[in-house]
């Protein structure tokens, strides 16, 4: 959801292990910019044949076979308010719709997707905050231009804080090789962790706060964010009476001289949400349906994940997530995981003469908890899956993709995802998806 997301994840701190010897900073330092204003313009087509379909609810994935297309076109500008404070503004222009106006399937299809979809271009502001380093020591490392940041130096060792309009995971749950949807995979459940349900509005993007301490091989990140006032909604105003807080210990290693991450995250999420037996309860002495609405308190969430990433070769990496929530209660801001597996590969094509050519295959399970079982196979209705009625299976996708670089400007991928029992029911399915994204940068 754009991350991202969904999610939409564009870096905003990259964290490196120092490798060389200590050198001076008029010896390794770009100059330091003043501003910077990059741009980026994505267009993701998706669509799928008929397939097997007994019935179906509100929340369901058509039936009949479906294509939809998103464009978003981007701009990243930067100003430098000190040496170690920037300020970053993204407008942003969106048009188009997720397959089935973003329903139907728990680890949806296209992180380039949003929650909410107009056949008309509408402006909107996703992200615009402050970003001020404290240097602790250690060696100055090169920051190169980029968007959202801008070309100069900083401490190896330092203190980043991140404050304003932004997403919670530009900076948590990253994954070198599967977390940008522009980029990479486009699955939800891949690029993120199935069960992390982070603050969030529709879009994926929420206020915030983050502040993360890298000390030589390892980075303690810790933020606030807020939530939606209820599930699945825009973020109005800013306060915190409902919100996430995250932390995450990100730790760096080099196995036969190839570099890889270790990262584990918790989270807890305050806010008015239902139990999903609490729901049951009052369908059943109603004779009626079950609905979390009428049954929301103040209450925790928490949830965990795994995050791993090793490079094998230059050319190969590797990844893995494995995430668990809270089950018992209904998912606020991103969607119904309440348990995640999915590992993959990329490989660039170096092997074939295209160095700058990617193939990446993945593949993750998706599982729902013995509460949320039972509600949806009573007919109850999530954020993104509702049948009307449930044979459970677990949900099962693999994802592969080849992104093609034109020029170093301009790529262009083909994606294919295969969802077994998708929303978790063995009724429907399984379907095939056939995507194709552009993406420009400048």
């Amino acid at each position: 959801m754009a991350h991202a997301a969904v999610s939409e994840p564009e870096p905003t701190t990259a964290v490196t292990v120092p490798s060389a010897p200590t050198q001076s900073l008029a010896d390794k330092a770009p100059s330091s910019e003043a501003w910077a204003i990059h741009g980026q313009f994505t267009n993701v087509t998706q669509g799928h044949p008929r397939f097997r379909s007994p019935y179906s609810g509100d929340n369901s994935l058509d039936a009949n076979g479906r294509n939809e297309e998103t464009t978003d076109l981007t701009l990243f500008a930067g100003l430098r308010l000190g040496r170690n404070t920037e300020f970053w503004a993204n407008p942003e222009i969106d048009q188009g719709f997720g397959m089935n106006n973003t329903l139907g399937v728990a680890g949806f299809p296209s992180g380039e997707a949003y929650k909410v979809g107009s056949n008309a271009p509408y402006l909107r502001l996703p992200r615009a905050f402050i970003r001020h380093v404290i240097p602790l020591g250690g060696t100055e490392e090169k920051i190169e231009p980029g968007a959202n940041q801008l070309a100069g130096s900083r401490a190896s060792d330092n203190l980043t804080l991140t404050v304003g309009k932004f997403s919670a995971v530009d900076i948590f749950d990253a994954n070198s090789y599967a977390h940008d949807p522009r980029a990479d995979f486009l699955n939800w459940s891949v690029i993120d962790a199935g069960a992390f349900d982070y603050a969030a509005d529709s879009w994926g993007l929420t206020y915030g706060a983050a502040a993360e301490w890298t000390q030589g091989w390892w980075t303690l990140r810790g933020g606030v964010f807020q939530m939606s006032d209820v599930p699945n909604a825009k973020v109005a105003g800013i306060h915190f009476h409902q919100h996430m807080l995250v932390t995450e210990l990100e730790t760096r290693h080099e196995w036969q001289g190839h570099p890889g991450k270790v990262k584990l995250l918790a989270f807890v999420n305050r806010a008015d949400m239902a139990n999903y037996r609490d729901a049951l309860q009052v369908a059943n002495q109603t004779a009626g349906v079950p609905d979390v609405s009428l049954v929301r308190r103040y209450q925790s969430r928490p949830g965990l994940v795994i995050n791993l990433e090793q490079e094998l070769s230059s050319d190969l990496g590797v990844f893995a997530r494995a995430s668990a929530n809270d089950g018992s209660k209904e998912a606020y801001e991103f969607t119904e995981i309440n348990k995640s597996l999915s590992a993959g590969l990329s490989l660039k094509g170096d092997r074939w003469g295209r160095h700058d050519d990617t193939v990446g295959v993945a593949a993750v399970v998706n599982g729902l908890s013995d509460a949320a079982r039972e509600y949806f196979a009573a007919g109850g209705m999530g954020i993104l899956i509702g049948d009307g009625r449930l044979n459970y299976g677990p949900e099962k996708i693999v994802e592969t993709y080849y992104s093609l670089q034109v020029n170093p400007h301009l790529s262009l991928a083909l994606n294919y995802q295969h969802v077994v029992n998708p929303a978790y029911n063995r009724d429907r399915g399984p379907v095939s998806i056939v995507g194709i994204r552009l993406h420009s940068e400048f």
